[in-house]
């Protein structure tokens, strides 16, 4: 406590000065220090840092430069958003430049150049966005004098770590097989099927076993639906459908004898190729048959998609193949490919390119677009089964050899990339999305072997994600129903969706008017009607017509003042929006210099 003279002094000390009076805290620190002889104790010394921290923070934030604060206090040397380099504009350049119309048309100048600029800030967006796909795909490189089809697959599983080193691995299956073989969409699960009857599946990364049953009865294909909680069979008679746990869910008889099947993930269907020369479609939505189609071409057990337009390519034994569509009951394209029988087709991924392999001996690589052979290989053995990777990597089998091959439609190839000999027979050949690996079906079993670059090494989380859980795999689904496309839009070009027919709608009009007598789309001519007792002068009939071509002038202009309005309210909003874009901050804002 203080004393009576003390607080004297400070009341008198208050009235001149008009300082708060001391607090008790700030006495007894005093008294401290007093009693310390001037030296502080440790919570003080604690305080006082506290304090100048503080200090030091509030003058940190209150630098300001013309109005606008900086953390270090002064002016950035780099103003505006980081250049992007050239080349990863390049990279995801989407179309060029359309010719712009004389200025009569200047609703449609403007149309042009509002979608010009989107499609110019998408670019940038996604050319800045490229940073966070870190991951590059590495190909496997010899010493000097060394190939690389020399390499075993025992030295590269020595070389690399010891998670990519256990996913080569054999399994001995002799006694059902030969096997054919289907990854899942995200390259998680593995589905085998035997020919006598052996399935089963496998999440092989971590060689769990999923199920395991034997059908009893010959298995032709198999095949993964839309994820890994169902895939089909292609039994001896009918078509099968089961779930991971080996549960059969379906037993489908209006699709008998089928040979081989594709899954079109965007469209939930099932395409099915028998041996009755038939090319069937399953909405497994749905469960309903959605096309049925007789090729009339034989038998039909060479079958592929084009990944980028769903289309359906069969290979036959006179030495053609022809493209399908589940919306017209004729092949839409029929293309020679080789003097013999075709043996196997792939489509790679961005649908520019199908290699085929036929009976006489050679591998064939065509431009989808243009339906044009670019190269022609010899294989001694000629190729029975064909796989291309995500990246570009083309295997082919040949008897119990597999043999990797690198930009066969760039350059010619004389040699293989990689070469590997299993223990039988090939029956199915795989590469699994997403991982440098190459699912091999024979004889013997199956052999999962290394291939370096041949997965993509960045995905998409949104539509394949390999390291999904449970919950996320079923928002995904439910995503993905609401929006599967329809099998009435696959077609040979995709961008057609988005024009218009110009020469079918002329000539059904044209249809229209021969079988009406009249052109119901044009504009009546106005008659005046006739009035009597002296009003239907020449005077008065020219003056109603006047009238009525005023009118319709006025609701031209009234149209065009509206679509004025209305073009200029939506240029408004384009402009709010890109206001707001350009003023959010995210996350990346940081790595901007």
């Amino acid at each position: 406590m203080a004393s009576p003279g003390e607080a004297n002094v400070n009341v008198s000390h208050v009235g001149k000065t008009k300082k708060p009076t001391a607090r008790y805290w700030q006495k007894e620190k005093k008294d401290e220090i007093k009693d310390g002889e001037g030296e502080p104790t440790i919570q003080q010394q604690d305080d006082q840092k506290a304090d100048q921290k503080k200090a030091k923070k509030r003058k940190h934030q209150e630098v300001q430069i013309h109005g606008q604060k900086f953390i270090s206090g002064k002016s950035d040397p780099f103003p505006g958003p980081a250049p992007i380099p050239a080349d990863r504009l390049k990279k995801f350049n989407r179309n060029d430049k359309v010719k712009k119309p004389s200025h009569h048309h200047h609703k449609l100048q403007d149309i042009i150049a509002n979608s010009e600029e989107a499609s110019e800030m998408a670019q940038k967006q996604a050319a800045r966005f490229d940073v966070l796909l870190p991951e590059e795909a590495g190909f496997l490189e010899g010493d000097e004098d060394e190939d690389t089809c020399m390499i075993s697959q025992e030295d590269i599983a020595d070389a690399v770590d010891i998670s990519s080193g256990a996913k080569y691995f054999n399994l001995k299956l002799s006694q059902f097989g030969p096997y054919r073989l289907d990854y899942s969409r995200t390259g998680r699960h593995l589905l085998l099927g035997g020919r006598r009857g052996h399935v089963a599946c496998i999440d092989w990364q971590s060689k769990q076993l999923m199920c395991e049953i034997n059908v009893m009865e010959s298995v032709n294909d198999v095949k993964w639906l839309h994820s890994e909680a169902m895939y089909a069979v292609a039994q001896k008679k009918w078509l099968y459908i089961y779930d991971s746990n080996g549960i059969e869910l379906h037993c489908i008889r209006k699709f008998n004898d089928v040979l081989r099947m594709q899954f079109l993930p965007y469209h939930f269907l099932l395409a099915t190729a028998s041996a009755t020369s038939f090319l069937q479609y399953l909405d497994v939505s749905v469960g309903k048959e959605v096309a049925a189609i007789c090729t009339k071409t034989g038998r039909l057990d060479v079958m592929c998609q084009n990944p980028y337009n769903a289309i359906i390519h069969l290979g036959h034994p006179n030495g053609t193949v022809t493209l399908w569509s589940p919306n017209q009951k004729e092949a839409l394209v029929k293309m020679l490919c080789h003097q013999g029988g075709v043996r196997s087709v792939t489509v790679d991924k961005t649908g520019t390119y199908m290699v085929t392999s036929g009976m006489d001996k050679k591998l064939k690589v065509y431009d989808v677009r243009a339906f044009k052979p670019l190269k022609s290989y010899f294989l001694p053995a000629g190729a029975s089964c064909l796989s291309l990777s995500q990246r570009g990597l083309l295997s082919a089998a040949t008897g119990d050899v597999v043999q990797v091959y690198r930009d066969v439609w760039s350059t010619p190839v004389t040699k293989p990339y990689m070469a590997h000999r299993v223990r039988g027979t090939v029956w199915g050949l795989n590469f699994c999305p997403f991982e440098d690996v190459l699912g091999v079906g024979h004889g013997e079993g199956f052999t999962s072997m290394l291939t370096p670059g041949a997965g993509e090494p960045n995905f998409d989380g949104l539509d394949a994600n390999p390291y999904r859980s449970a919950k996320q795999r079923q928002e995904w689904e439910v995503k993905a129903l609401l929006e599967k496309i329809q099998p009435e839009l696959i077609s040979l070009n995709p961008t057609e969706l988005g024009q218009v027919d110009n020469a079918t709608f002329e000539q059904r009009h044209k249809d229209r008017v021969q079988a009406l007598g009249f052109d119901p789309l044009a504009k009546e001519k106005f008659v005046p009607k006739f009035k009597k007792k002296g009003r239907s002068s020449t005077g008065g009939v020219e003056r109603r017509k006047k009238h009525v071509a005023h009118e319709d002038q006025r609701d031209e202009i009234r149209k065009t003042v509206e679509d004025k309005i209305k073009m200029e309210e939506e240029r408004k909003k384009t402009e709010k929006k890109k206001a707001e874009l350009s003023s959010r901050k995210s996350a990346l804002d940081r790595f901007k210099k």
